[in-house]
């Protein structure tokens, strides 16, 4: 572990004046708001990026409201609710969309985005567009989006770049990495820490720590269920309370257990084959096909990636891209 925080030093020193200087980010706080209706409509967005299992999850007390099918919440993947810089964050959404996006080769407004969160990341079903919880959710976005131009990203949005690596990643060696450094939180068994009844109840939340895999966890159809999308996360972002200015896991050991998370069983997104009809769009990590080019399923989701990638760019492919 010390060898890890040592090379993530010298790294943030590598990367200082590329995407690890960037400039103070202020996101506003909901809780300087009035309580009047913009203000409550503000915080019941939050509410529900930060409780998701008990207001519109599992947890539910009306089955009505039940449209999330896993215990994990909206912030298990967009962290601090949505604010927080190069994990996933919400805010700074509101000026780009609409906006293409290759999985559906279409324009996607912002509802059909979150829709399609809570159908694979949230392994559940859509919320009513017209309803108060849509509506509470995308007026949270615009609040903590304020001063971000429209029409260009946040600088922090998404997550940072991450090497490909030139090998394979490891599984056998990721179930490794995940034992010593991910089981303290997320279990030796991927299942998360489980809070108790009491805390469940006066969280809001089902989950400390969320599981990784299993039929409380996200579908095989979400983002998160590609390798180098999750090692760029899990670089970033993890142990928790991890920073993109100071990464702990190192390049190599992010994309392994990466590699080891997404193979686990988890519950199935179905109509997959139909994601990226333009498959020259299709990421390169995506494990399901049909795929574009001369490459086993098993490369696609493991690697190397760097062959592939230099494939779809010289066969006119839209650009080869890893994410």
């Amino acid at each position: 572990m010390l060898k890890r925080v040592l090379s993530a030093a010298v790294m943030s020193l590598l990367f200082a004046g590329s995407v690890y200087a960037q400039p103070a980010w202020t996101v506003p706080d909901p809780n300087t708001l009035p309580d009047d209706a913009f203000g409550r409509t503000v915080r019941y967005g939050r509410d529900l990026v930060l409780k998701s299992s008990s207001l519109i999850g599992p947890d539910a007390p009306d089955p009505a409201m039940r449209f999330s099918g896993s215990g994990l919440e909206c912030q298990s993947c967009h962290l601090g609710g949505g604010t927080q810089r190069f994990a996933l964050p919400l805010a700074g959404l509101w000026g780009v969309f609409p906006t293409y996006l290759a999985r559906e080769n279409d324009v996607q407004t912002l509802e059909g985005r979150i829709n399609g969160c809570m159908q694979r990341s949230l392994n559940g079903k859509p919320l009513p567009v017209d309803g108060k919880e849509m509506k509470s959710i995308l007026t949270y976005i615009r609040f903590i989006s304020a001063g971000e131009p429209v029409g260009q990203s946040l600088d922090g949005r998404g997550t940072p770049p991450l090497p490909l690596p030139d090998r394979a990643a490891d599984p056998v060696r990721g179930k490794a990495v995940f034992a010593q450094i991910c089981s303290a939180c997320h279990g030796a068994d991927g299942q998360g820490l489980r809070l108790t009844s009491e805390e469940a109840k006066d969280t809001g939340r089902r989950y400390r720590y969320p599981p990784l895999w299993g039929p409380d966890s996200f579908n095989d159809g979400a983002g998160m269920n590609r390798a180098i999308t999750m090692a760029r996360f899990v670089h970033a972002n993890m142990p928790f309370g991890t920073t993109f200015e100071a990464p702990v896991v190192s390049d190599a050991d992010a994309f392994d257990v990466a590699a080891f998370v997404v193979s686990q069983p988890r519950p199935h997104q179905a109509g997959l084959d139909a994601d990226f009809p333009d498959r020259s769009r299709k990421p390169i990590d995506a494990g399901f096909g049909p795929f574009v080019g001369p490459f086993p399923a098993t490369q696609h989701r493991f690697g190397p990636w760097k062959p592939i990638q230099a494939w779809v760019k010289s066969n006119n492919g839209a650009s080869g891209k890893a994410d």
